[in-house]
């Protein structure tokens, strides 16, 4: 019964919209004449979405999967298309659709356009360490203008997951462990995505994903199940991807992981009962890559029938590569196991989407090869690249002011494997960047400063060329580069060390136990140390790293992440000065692995631990509890000072509001950008409530020796969780304030709510 609630419920919003706006009315006219037109087989057909199977452009496919495939494609029999790239391919498959099936129902092109298409940007981990949703949606909308230019018109993006996992690779493409910044994070990603108006030709449709819960894979392990409770889904998980229907995302994808023991591919409660029915989404839901049919080996489904029966009703509305919509639905329509109404839902939801990118006006708009050559790594865009890439770097450490490094007169030794990687630096989920494009730290160097730089690799990282689909063969014995390292670094003045990850050593399916710098290059780091203590560490990754003897040793340390292809521009800029770096994690960084996962909002426990000594409370023997480096933890190459925190009044209700403000002072010597944070604890709550959360941040810039007031106002949607009451809302009682320069800032103030 409440599956068939929803789906009146859904059957009513439409009405109200339609009642409501012409443009709606019109959209839901021609949908409704399309599908009176559609056999229940071209219905099924239109949930179902193929890998790109041959060269379009070529001879007619060989082989009886890819001959199966085509002749499903020419009886209307797909929906969409995923990894087919280039206008010229997109344009003949599109041509097949459309004028040689029945109907003519175009196709929806996807592609996992994750941090740019051709020109490719930091990482999505390392962008959101730049805290600036203004620049996110610029590079977010950059990769839609080239995708679209490129014939494409959706992208699997943005992942929302909240982690808290360093070990779990796919940490490189969110936005870290905080659902605040991840919400923000979130709407600026799908607003660059989508643009104004989807109809216009430079925009793509995003995908919010996973749905929901895939960043606490048990033990960081990818694909793996995921256990967390009723109030950790709504308040820590659910908060991004609610951010993405209010920024108004056309597609959800499911995560691979179980919630409540039930695959969220076959979970009814969050699809149904959630996304379509309390969040009022009227786009359409996409299953992960095989995840429809991978519910079999998770004991839920006991074949592909049963697997397509419970994705379908469960509200998924659209199978990525498991061909089980296509081959199964129409018979389990007709044994009366599925709905016809169900399967009219999900075919509505979808054709909307194509309606909505104008694709029924014109099937070929996005197909453009003129357009395609003009916007593909231009100019211009390489310039946000540069941009994003300066703003997403973090410095960790800078003792004795080693940075910024003088232009001239030095002699500089660089050292490590990727200083001169012009690929790992594109990251993992490239795109479609050519092959060693980036700039690499070596280039960045030469070219901003006229210092005498000595190079030397010191060892190979791995052995052989890696990609998407090969794990890394990490060098572990071969350190035949040593002595030339450390002869080099024993005859200059500064040695800057690039260490860190391969490019494929973090993203999907690349989960570590051993989070350290891989394979022999801590040991080298410690051997260039005997001979030169002044070292600057760049470090290269996809994730958090444990960095705890880095820390103890090295004087300098800048987290660079993967910066795409400006990425040896972008260091060497904060290297020299030119930039001053300003990024805050959005990630926290553990002591060693043991910690992890490891967060600055957790809960307190009934024994807390304030040291390693104590006993009978809850800590480690052999390390603090708390991270190396904190979430929003981040130097710069001046200084700043809080004082005066205060509130306009330590009393509010649920209708009113307070302002906080704070001052805040340059006490350095250089202009400098700082993240403010705005934090509140709920000290009591119905349920255990977290010692921080970020409810609010800004970015100021001042020169040496300014100061300015910086104000926040909190009203009640600052205050309001998921409560016992299973709803959101606020609870009277005390709060505290804080603002600082990371979640470590201890001074607060209290407020009261009342009702």
């Amino acid at each position: 019964m409440k599956k068939i609630f929803y789906l009146l419920l859904s059957t009513l919003v439409i009405s109200a919209c339609t009642n409501a706006n012409p443009e709606d009315k019109e959209k839901e006219k021609f949908i409704d004449n399309l599908m009176s037109k559609m056999t229940l087989e071209e219905k099924a057909g239109q949930m179902n979405q193929y890998n790109g199977f041959w060269d379009a452009t070529g001879p007619m496919p060989e082989g009886d999967y890819q001959k199966k495939r085509y002749e499903e494609l020419k009886n209307g029999q797909v929906g969409s298309m995923l990894n087919v790239i280039g206008v010229d391919q997109i344009r003949a498959l599109q041509k097949i659709a459309v004028e040689e099936t029945r109907l003519g129902i175009p196709l929806i092109f996807g592609h996992d356009v994750i941090h740019g298409y051709k020109t490719i940007f930091p990482i999505p981990l390392a962008e959101s360490c730049s805290w600036d949703l203004e620049l996110m949606q610029k590079s977010a909308r950059v990769a839609a203008t080239e995708a679209s230019a490129d014939g494409l018109h959706w992208t699997f993006a943005p992942m929302v997951d909240i982690s808290r996992d360093a070990r779990w690779g796919r940490v490189m493409e969110g936005a870290g462990e905080d659902p605040f910044l991840g919400s923000l994070v979130a709407k600026a990603r799908v607003s660059g995505f989508q643009g104004e108006n989807l109809s216009d030709t430079n925009t793509i449709i995003g995908c919010a994903k996973h749905f929901a819960g895939y960043g606490f894979s048990e033990a960081g392990r990818d694909y793996n199940t995921a256990d967390f409770n009723e109030y950790t889904l709504h308040n820590s998980i659910m908060p991004p991807f609610k951010a993405a229907v209010d920024a108004g995302v056309r597609t959800f994808m499911n995560s691979f992981n179980t919630i409540d023991e039930i695959p969220a591919t076959g979970h009814t409660n969050i699809q149904r009962d959630v996304l379509k029915g309390d969040w009022d989404f009227d786009g359409f839901i996409v299953s992960d890559w095989g995840s429809i049919e991978q519910m079999i080996p998770h004991g839920f489904a006991r074949d592909g029938e049963h697997a397509a029966e419970l994705a379908v009703n469960a509200g998924s509305d659209m199978d990525m590569e498991s061909s089980l919509y296509v081959s199964k639905l129409v018979d389990l329509v007709k044994n009366g196991k599925v709905k016809i109404e169900t399967i009219n839902d999900a075919v509505r939801r979808i054709l909307r989407v194509k309606y909505e990118l104008g694709l029924f006006d014109d099937p070929y708009k996005y197909c453009n090869n003129e357009r395609s050559k003009k916007e593909l790594a231009s100019e211009e865009n390489m310039k946000v690249a540069l941009e994003a890439g300066m703003k997403s770097i973090v410095l960790l450490k800078n003792d004795k002011s080693l940075l910024p490094l003088e232009k001239n007169g030095n002699k500089i030794a660089l050292i490590g494997p990727l200083a001169t990687d012009k690929n790992s630096p594109l990251g993992n989920w490239r795109s479609q960047a050519v092959y060693n494009s980036a700039s690499s730290v070596l280039e960045g160097m030469k070219n901003n400063s006229e210092n005498k730089i000595s190079f030397a690799k010191g060892l190979d990282l791995y052995y052989g060329q890696t990609n998407f689909h090969n794990r890394v063969k990490v060098n572990y014995d071969d350190r035949s580069g040593f002595e030339k390292a450390k002869l080099i670094a024993s005859k200059s003045d500064v040695v800057v060390m690039v260490l860190g990850e391969e490019g494929h050593q973090s993203g999907e399916g690349r989960s570590r136990t051993n989070i350290g710098l891989p394979g022999l290059q801590l040991e080298l780091l410690k051997e260039i140390h005997k001979v030169n203590k002044n070292i600057v560490l760049v470090v290269m990754s996809g994730r958090p790293l444990d960095l705890t003897w880095e820390d103890k040793h090295i004087p300098s340390i800048l987290q660079a992440w993967q910066l795409g292809s400006k990425s040896g521009d972008a260091i060497a800029n904060v290297l020299f000065g030119d930039y001053n770096p300003s990024g805050k994690l959005t990630m926290s960084f553990p002591r060693n692995v043991g910690q992890v996962p490891v967060y600055y909002n957790f809960k307190n426990t009934g024994r807390p631990s304030t040291s390693i000594e104590q006993v009978t409370n809850s800590g480690y023997a052999d390390v603090e509890n708390s991270p190396l480096y904190s979430f929003g933890y981040g130097l710069s190459y001046t200084s700043f000072s809080y004082s005066n925190l205060s509130i306009d009044n330590d009393n509010m209700n649920k209708t009113s509001s307070i302002k906080a403000s704070i001052e805040l002072s340059n006490t350095g010597s250089r202009k400098g950008k700082e993240v403010v944070q705005l934090y509140i604890r709920d000290v009591v709550g119905s349920i255990a409530r977290p010692m921080k959360e970020l409810k609010g941040f800004k970015l100021i810039e001042l020169n040496p020796g300014e100061s300015t007031t910086v104000e926040f106002e909190i009203d009640n949607s600052l205050l309001e969780f998921y409560t016992y009451n299973k709803k959101w809302e606020s609870e009277p009682g005390n709060f505290q304030l804080f603002i600082g320069g990371n979640s470590n800032v201890s001074e607060y103030k209290e407020f009261n709510l009342t009702d």
